[in-house]
């Protein structure tokens, strides 16, 4: 996957994983079809109630994701993620009651997960893809998020 090869410890990131990380941070991602694949118009996916628009993934981009974290509580956590020191953990639970109940089921439909494995892998992805779409610690532009997802 290029850029974030070497994000998650063992540096390999599944598909389905991708699929979550899309679906959260970009969305054309929420089809559920990897960037490879041609989409020819595929139906707009549903987005839970609450989230902000599909073009931003589920949460409204990444921006929207670390809002997320921030109003749970956990805005140390993200903004060590965007800084350029070291990256704190994030426990699976705090990580699920953050995202909310609706877009952690959302996902799991999409990636064919259960929602506890999900949690699990997106708290050790989450910190390392936040930290190489970040390297500079600032949130890049939507298009920016989506480009590193293609490339």
């Amino acid at each position: 996957m290029g850029l974030f090869d070497n994000a998650v410890p063992g540096g390999n990131i599944t598909k389905p994983m991708m699929i979550a990380l899309g679906a959260l941070l970009v969305g054309k991602m929420l089809s559920g079809k990897s960037a490879e694949q041609p989409q020819e118009a595929p139906a707009p996916a549903p987005t839970p109630a609450g989230t902000t628009s599909a073009d931003g993934g589920l949460l409204g981009g990444l921006g929207g994701l670390l809002d997320k974290l921030r109003d749970a509580g956990q805005g140390n956590v993200a903004d060590s993620w965007v800084g350029t020191g070291q990256n704190q953990s994030i426990n699976p639970g705090d990580l699920g009651s953050a995202l909310g109940p609706a877009v952690i089921r959302e996902i799991a439909q999409r990636t064919g997960m259960n929602e506890q494995e999900l949690l699990q892998q997106l708290s050790t992805a989450l910190p390392g893809i936040v930290d190489k779409l970040t390297p500079n610690g600032q949130v890049p532009q939507q298009h920016q998020v989506a480009s590193a997802f293609n490339s």
